[in-house]
């Protein structure tokens, strides 16, 4: 009886901590938590009526995608605008995946292009922005537009560099979402357009720059000065 009620308590708390996790992405990714803000234990422990364990398991798994940091004084927070690790991934996107998506030029079938052509029509079909979800775009566009990047390198046929291309994807969606918030005059359909024409015209050298350029402005929108409180 006792290893059973041990069981039962441990799985309790695993589902607690689940809902606290789910309820801290969702409020970052929302916008609900401005950049740099705190993450205090305490106050969330409190507002969300649960024991400080079961809030501290959350964080870490939210700092574990890259949502949050781990401060040396042992609080967390969100990170900032001016993080390093957004340039940094940036970098790291503008190497791996233009090779990636030469690869599925090159490799590519015709179920290749119709599945590129569909993820591209998804995209423009689904709604950007959504009122009741916050000031970044929405959950079904989110998804379509990481649907469409996906399906782009897939053709390369390297499930190695698609396990690369998830992780860096998850890391900068964060960087994503604050750099279409600060860059409301960009293109985005415009770009998303062109990567499909080339890549469907397999015009390797075209695809690849337009690409490297499409990534380059996402981490340019985080370059500048830290937004003024209230604006």
């Amino acid at each position: 009886m006792t290893r059973m009620a041990s069981a039962s308590t441990s799985s309790g708390k695993q589902m607690l901590s689940e809902q606290i996790y789910t309820h801290l992405r969702d409020a970052i990714m929302r916008g609900d938590y401005a950049p740099g803000d705190a993450l205090k234990p305490q106050d969330l422990a409190k507002e969300q009526g649960v024991s400080l364990a079961v809030v501290r398991e959350a964080l870490v798994r939210v700092v574990g995608e890259g949502l949050a940091d781990r401060l040396h004084n042992r609080g967390f927070a969100v990170p900032a605008f001016s993080d390093r690790r957004w340039q940094e991934i940036a970098e790291a996107r503008r190497t791996i995946e233009p090779a990636m998506l030469r690869m599925s030029i090159e490799r590519g079938d015709i179920d290749w292009e119709a599945s590129v052509r569909a993820a591209h029509h998804r995209l423009v079909r689904t709604p950007a922005f959504v009122p009741e979800e916050g000031e970044h775009y929405s959950e079904a566009w989110s998804e379509a537009h990481r649907l469409f990047h996906r399906t782009l390198l897939e053709g390369c046929g390297n499930p190695v560099l698609l396990e690369t291309f998830d992780r860096m994807w998850i890391a900068s969606e964060l960087a994503r979402r604050w750099s279409a918030q600060r860059t409301p005059g960009r293109d985005g359909v415009e770009e998303h357009r062109r990567l499909e024409e080339t890549a469907l015209a397999r015009d390797a050298d075209a695809a690849a720059e337009t690409l490297i350029r499409h990534l380059t402005l996402t981490a340019a929108g985080l370059a500048g000065p830290e937004p003024a409180q209230g604006v």
